[in-house]
């Protein structure tokens, strides 16, 4: 064990051979170190380089797909709005295009009711002058009747066709016939 001691103790007074340049050793670390340099060169830094070109490459990729998809992704936003945009133009469109239909059913059915009405009215005033006419000519026959009755008690026989006729004829220009009628044909026994 002294001797190692000696040995520990002996390094100190000279220097430490770790510290201390030894040309011999410089030498095979530098033949060590450029053969660890060439042999990394060939063997480990072109697969160390294309892993890191592959891995750039790679990365590359993925954001230019990230802009691609970034881009398409706004694309189909703005055409998501343009078709908003379009379908509430439409809506809005269609409900104009309903607003409109129904006001003009509505007017076209107010037409159709007023137009009804007016044939209503149209075909009541023309019952009413048909049956007033009706009612005229029956009046006329039972005044005729009524007046060959009256002229054959008058006269006391009988008188032949052409008698009843001009009697039934002077009789009917004699009777006011305007007043029986209605106030609202004029008064017109034949209208």
């Amino acid at each position: 064990m002294a001797n190692a001691v000696d040995t520990v103790f002996a390094a100190d007074s000279g220097g430490n051979f770790l510290v201390t340049p030894n040309v011999g050793l410089m030498i095979w670390t530098l033949i060590a170190f450029f053969i660890a340099l060439f042999l990394l060169q060939r063997l480990a830094f072109p697969r160390i380089g294309e892993a890191l070109d592959k891995r750039r490459r790679a990365i590359e990729e993925s954001i230019e797909a990230a802009e691609r998809t970034r881009h398409e992704a706004d694309a189909l936003l703005e055409e998501y709005r343009a078709r908003l945009r379009e379908a509430r133009e439409q809506a809005d469109d269609i409900v104009t295009r309903a607003r409109k239909a129904g006001e003009r059913l509505h007017e076209e059915q107010v037409a159709q009711a007023k137009e009804s009405r007016e044939e209503l009215m149209e075909r009541t005033r023309r019952d009413i002058e048909t049956e007033t006419r009706r009612a005229l000519e029956e009046i006329r026959a039972e005044v005729a009747n009524l007046t060959v009755l009256a002229t054959e008690k008058l006269a006391r026989k009988s008188l032949d066709d052409d008698d009843h006729r001009r009697l039934i004829d002077e009789a009917l220009n004699e009777i006011d016939f305007s007043q029986l009628a209605p106030a609202g044909n004029g008064g017109d026994p034949e209208r």
